[in-house]
């Protein structure tokens, strides 16, 4: 990952959402903003989460719009990837990388991929729903949103509109 982190925006949150037009219409104008008013042009992704899923969705949109911006997907799983992987992934986003401090992490992988995108990011856009947050776990939303907050991040955070 470049040290562009001016330029960088990370998305995350909850794996479920309440996928409203409201929604829809303040991340889009969020994301617009940070490229329009703040020069991002770097956007990375995680996956499995409904979030995940709407942000690329939103992002591929206005990268018509823009088409400077970089789509990357930050892996916490498959280190090693092959060409036929590689070229469906890029399908959707223009880059994919794993991050080298992942390999060995197990069932953190994911704390430490959201760890990842949040150090490479002067923004985080996040979506947390504290009345949806699970009850019997520790959140991991949560525990990227306190992170990115105690590193000094931008965050933009959502919930159900």
């Amino acid at each position: 990952m470049s040290d562009n982190t001016q330029h960088t925006c990370c998305f995350f949150g909850h794996r479920t959402i309440h996928e409203t037009v409201g929604l829809r219409e303040h991340l889009t104008a969020a994301i617009e903003r940070l490229i329009v008013d703040e020069t991002v042009d770097t956007f990375l992704f995680g996956s499995k989460s409904e979030f995940d899923r709407l942000c690329l969705e939103l992002v591929t949109q206005l990268k018509e719009k823009y088409p400077h911006v970089k789509r990357i997907y930050v892996r916490a799983e498959f280190p090693y990837i092959n060409d036929d992987y590689m070229a469906y992934l890029l399908k959707s986003y223009d880059d994919t990388y794993y991050p080298e401090k992942l390999l060995g992490a197990g069932r953190a992988a994911y704390v430490e991929r959201n760890c990842e995108m949040i150090n490479n990011s002067k923004y985080c856009i996040v979506y947390y729903d504290e009345f949806h947050a699970p009850t019997t776990r520790k959140s991991g939303t949560k525990i990227a949103l306190d992170y990115a907050i105690r590193q000094g991040k931008h965050v933009i955070k959502l919930s159900a509109q």
